[in-house]
């Protein structure tokens, strides 16, 4: 198993730095030029050739050929990209070019929303969609079974904004029972220790600021639980199937064990493997930050942060933000292939 991790953590270091090109590729693709979203298009030619020499983008994208012709080796692999791996091997993401502020600093403030909002939308995603899985598949063919899976094709064909703006038509608009977005009511102060607002609440006791951040938590999270909810609960039912055939729950059942005991001892259990490969990658997409569902609650997440930095054309945000991402989605991928032994002996990495 050690060998196996090893091995995994090893082969990260091409994915990631493959993750770095397509980032900055892309971002270069994009038409305009940064310097004059700083400055404005009326900006004179100084001006923006001062702020291109301040930022890097009047060097080269990968290799200077033109100091390699002239003898300058230093100066040959002095560009963009190299200038970016390197800051990026000391941790440092960089200043946001708008803001002029550390790209790390505001990550460190808008990750945790993103985190306390994809927690509580994968709770109640696996609240619900394993036991309607479970269920759906124990009254296979009945009216249960089809209005539960009904159910979950609605979840996962409703679009997550029409979804958004419902519930603050119904629950803000309406009924005035919970706030349209952001985390916090004005006036409201909860002392920071994770950053994760439910929780610090709770660590100091603060229950009015409990109150408040779950009304304004539980709308955003419910629209954004759809979808995992819905696909956790078809892969469940799908998965029980295919194990309620197989002969040792026939032997169980003949044993006169409780309904329940078999489902859920016997049959779920080995029916997990793959609702686990699910759990890891929507929970790695929640994390990664749904911009739909922040932008419609205005809630302070880096999904938001990071959309809003390629309208700007600020790099730094985007290189740093999606590199975020692209960490999580693969920590959740590993985190899943060494899940799959201890769920399953059978499974042995050679």
């Amino acid at each position: 198993m050690a060998r196996y991790i090893l091995r995994r953590l090893i082969t990260l270091i091409p994915t990631l730095i493959g993750v770095t090109f397509v980032i900055f590729m892309f971002q270069r693709l994009i038409p305009g030029d940064p310097a004059i979203a700083m400055l404005g298009e009326h900006a004179s030619e100084e001006n923006v050739a001062r702020i291109r020499e301040q930022l890097g983008l009047n060097r080269p994208l990968f290799l200077d050929r033109e100091a390699l012709r002239n003898g300058d080796f230093a100066g040959f692999f002095d560009t963009q990209y190299i200038r970016y791996l390197d800051r990026l091997v000391h941790f440092d993401l960089g200043n946001s070019i708008h803001r002029r502020i550390p790209v790390a600093e505001t990550l460190a403030l808008r990750f945790p929303a993103t985190v306390e909002l994809a927690l509580l939308a994968m709770l109640i995603a696996l609240s619900i969609g394993i036991p309607v899985g479970i269920i759906s598949s124990a009254r296979r063919n009945t009216p249960v079974d089809g209005i539960t899976m009904v159910g979950s094709l609605i979840g996962v064909s409703m679009p997550i904004f029409w979804l958004g703006l419902m519930e603050i038509m119904l629950f803000s608009v309406f009924l005035k029972w919970l706030p349209t977005g952001a985390r916090l009511s004005t006036g409201i102060v909860i002392e920071p220790i994770t950053n994760l607002l439910l929780v610090d609440s709770v660590l100091t006791g603060n229950w009015a600021g409990f109150k408040d951040a779950l009304q304004h938590i539980i709308m955003p999270a419910v629209a954004l639980a759809t979808i995992p909810m819905a696909i956790i609960a078809r892969m469940t039912r799908s998965s029980m199937l295919d194990v309620l055939q197989e002969d040792y729950i026939r032997t169980a059942h003949a044993k006169g064990l409780v309904e329940q005991v078999v489902l859920l001892r016997h049959a779920l259990k080995n029916a997990f493997l793959p609702v686990i490969t699910i759990i890891g990658i929507q929970t790695g997409s929640l994390l990664a930050g749904a911009v739909l569902t922040e932008t419609i609650f205005a809630w302070p997440g880096i999904g938001k942060w990071v959309y809003d930095a390629i309208l700007g054309r600020d790099y730094p945000i985007v290189q740093g933000g999606t590199l975020l991402i692209a960490l999580i989605f693969v920590g959740f991928n590993l985190l899943v292939d060494i899940s799959y032994a201890y769920l399953d002996p059978r499974i042995k990495y050679d």
